[in-house]
């Protein structure tokens, strides 16, 4: 089973490469070096979450048409192949932005399209045969190893990148980006090899999909739900809402080049592995609801350091807000991702994990579009591209206080208790399915 697990997270791990240089590198340079408006940069960042609403139709069509004999298999081929042109083609977007303005929108949209569609493609595939693959048993194992594998990869990734792109020009940048979409073709093949058997049967697999209205039906009629997916879709989006920001921050305020920059990933990485590390033993200590707490309040304290840092001129403070940052984000990962599971009731697993799922892409859509538009509208309005910023992060920290006090509310006791007593609804809307 370890070799079957591994294997999972080679392929995780090959997915996640290539979202290292669209969110890191490249919103730099199209944002710092290329003058491109943050508005633009973060409407193309935000496709994969767009089009995130059809991961329940791909799980459920690859359910019920299994292709030579594998259900999974060649959609995740598919997605993988998407993400790697997407990542090998967006640095010909950026630059092609810079010169001709329409063709630039017209391939952005086709490059970063691709990517997010071969995300949503390669993940759900992935994450359901993890599912079937491990069963109940193993399941929390394998969603561990994978993870860890995955914010390891980021953290590589990100290394390797910025020794990639130094001393940076255009075309060391194309290079780079060619190398890494290489390296997780490569990896997600390895991951693929042997790994799920033909099905000589023609049944089609049970499906446990929901449209987005039976998700929402469930959720409005369980008041400890409701809190929580909007506890969720905040906490998300304001953590989440810096990833396009960042590093072109780090440039405005400090001067930093782009291999420095793009070296904030793997300080932020680490930080967030480290957390991921202690927060079981933290958690038996102090209880799921109490590290989510802390893993908010540090993240909170990470985006007011950060915000100051530019007026205070100091780079100390920038980097020590970027740990606190990493270290609330491992923490309030892991914390919550357990409250998720105890926000589930027998019967209706699928259906609330999907609501889960359905806060975790609106977050980051809101959180992507939220950045990007305040920066530039700020920015134009105070002339300033440090107000800008400045701005974003402290609505992400204001963000975070609400989670914060929204979180104090929650309680799986009385969720459970609600989904007792509304049983034959929660029945009727997963009959609906």
């Amino acid at each position: 089973m370890l070799l079957k697990q591994i294997q999972l997270g080679l392929i995780h791990v090959a997915v996640a490469m290539t979202l290292v240089p669209i969110n890191s590198t490249l919103n730099r340079v199209m944002i710092k070096e290329l003058a491109l408006s943050a508005t633009l940069v973060s409407v193309l960042a935000a496709l994969p979450y767009l089009f995130s609403p059809i991961q329940m139709a791909i799980g459920s069509f690859s359910d019920r048409h299994p292709l030579w004999g594998l259900r999974r298999t060649p959609y995740i081929v598919l997605g993988l192949l998407l993400c790697v042109l997407g990542v090998v083609f967006s640095p010909m977007t950026a630059f092609t932005l810079a010169d001709n303005w329409l063709a630039g929108v017209a391939l952005g949209l086709l490059t970063f399209g691709a990517w997010g569609m071969g995300f949503n493609f390669a993940s759900v595939s992935y994450l359901s045969l993890a599912s079937e693959l491990s069963g109940e048993r193993w399941r929390g194992r394998t969603i561990a190893i994978m993870w860890f594998m995955m914010i390891s990869s980021i953290i590589v990734t990100a290394i390797t990148l910025s020794h990639l792109v130094d001393p940076y020009t255009p075309q060391a940048m194309t290079r780079a980006f060619q190398i890494i979409g290489m390296a997780a073709l490569v990896l997600g093949s390895l991951g693929l090899i042997g790994l799920e058997k033909r099905s000589t049967s023609d049944q089609a697999a049970a499906a446990d999909a929901h449209s987005w209205g039976d998700l929402f039906r469930a959720i409005l009629k369980n008041r400890q739900a409701t809190v929580f997916f909007w506890y969720l879709i905040i906490l998300l989006a304001a953590i989440m809402g810096q990833d396009i920001l960042l590093e072109p921050y780090a440039a405005e305020a400090f001067g930093l080049s782009v291999r420095d920059t793009t070296r904030i990933t793997s300080i932020w990485g680490s930080c967030v592995l480290a957390a991921i590390l202690v927060a079981g033993f933290m958690e038996n200590r102090l209880g799921k609801r109490r590290v989510a707490f802390i893993g908010g309040l540090g993240a909170l304290i990470g985006f007011i350091l950060i915000a100051g840092s530019g007026g205070l001129e100091s780079i100390q403070v920038f980097y020590s807000g970027v740990v606190l940052l990493g270290l609330g984000t491992g923490l309030a990962t892991v914390s919550n991702l357990s409250l998720m599971l105890d926000m589930t009731m027998p019967g209706n697993v699928g259906l609330f994990i999907g609501a889960w799922g359905m806060a975790n892409a609106l977050s980051r859509l809101i959180g992507t579009l939220l950045g990007g538009v305040v920066r530039d509208v700020i920015t134009q309005f105070a002339q300033n591209p440090i107000s800008g910023y400045v701005v974003v992060f402290a609505i992400e920290a204001g963000m975070l206080l609400l989670s914060l006090w929204m979180l104090q509310r929650i309680n799986v006791s009385a969720f459970r208790q609600q989904s007792r007593l509304s049983v034959v609804e929660r029945a009727a809307i997963s009959s609906e399915g």
